[in-house]
């Protein structure tokens, strides 16, 4: 890992990289060569779950790197205890591992009723060495709340939708408050944020790839992000976000394009499939 490569504490104290490579919509025969040069170009984290079905060709992808960060997450069909146990030991043994850095409860899926129970589980398998950290995806203040409160653990991160057009700053508030690092998925507005106007100015005033533009602004707002991209120089292009600094009027001029409309991905309240 590259020296100046930026980490943030979390809070069993453990190091997260801050940028990550996201595998998301990678098939699972194409991920091991997707990986492969993520880690190459020089990304140490990398994101994938049970439902992208691309756990086995991420495993091999990574290879003999075990310090690489893995994180991955247990789908919602698979809540409850016993079966979030079960389908943990599924995602090792696809993923070739014995334990992974860090564990994600895909979504809340609240109107199962399921999620803290499920946690209770990440509890175990934290405890038991099959996940080093343990956090949540796509959880709502209530939620985080709920699960604190009735086991007295606190998630290391919560994985949210979080780009320009949909920043998340109350949410990003909370976590703050909790001690949670707040992870950004989709961070490029899935391509859309790539043509604003703002961050393609930005783009030409720094001489770096709009994409890198958009990533640093996650990076200096003490985000943790997983870009996910499919060719080399996509992944190579997103890398750049550690090669510069926005300024405190570039950044204002992304944070200007927040808008409260702006979600993309479901509401957490209502995916419970």
């Amino acid at each position: 890992m590259r020296k100046d490569y930026p980490t943030l504490t979390l809070n069993d104290g453990r190091q997260l990289p801050q940028l990550g490579f996201g595998t998301w919509q990678i098939e699972d025969d194409k991920a091991p060569e997707a990986v492969r040069t993520a880690i190459d170009v020089g990304y140490w984290m990398i994101d994938t779950a049970a439902i992208y079905q691309n756990e086995r060709g991420v495993g091999e992808g990574i290879g003999d790197w075990s310090d690489i960060f893995l994180q991955t997450k247990i789908w919602n069909e698979s809540q409850g205890y016993d079966r979030t146990l079960k389908a943990a030991d599924k995602c090792l043994e696809r993923l070739g591992r014995d334990h992974v850095d860090m564990l994600l409860i895909h979504w809340p899926c609240p109107d199962k009723g399921l999620f803290v129970e499920t946690w209770k589980a990440l509890i175990e398998l934290r405890d038991a060495g099959k996940a080093k950290s343990i956090g949540v995806s796509n959880f709502r203040e209530e939620d985080l709340k709920r699960i604190v409160e009735e086991t007295g653990v606190t998630p290391a991160l919560n994985q949210i939708e979080l780009h320009p057009s949909f920043q998340q700053r109350h949410l990003r508030k909370v976590h703050d408050d909790m001690g949670i690092v707040t992870q950004s998925w989709s961070p490029l507005g899935q391509g859309e944020g790539l043509s604003r106007d703002a961050i393609t100015n930005i783009a030409d005033e720094t001489g770096q790839p709009a994409s890198a533009v958009i990533l640093r602004w996650h990076l200096q707002h003490g985000l943790c992000t997983i870009p996910k991209a499919s060719s080399r120089p996509h992944i190579e292009a997103n890398f750049k976000a550690l090669d510069f600094e926005l300024t405190d009027d570039q950044m204002a001029k992304i944070d200007a394009l927040d808008d409260p409309d702006g979600r993309m991905g479901p509401e957490p309240s209502k995916l419970n499939e």
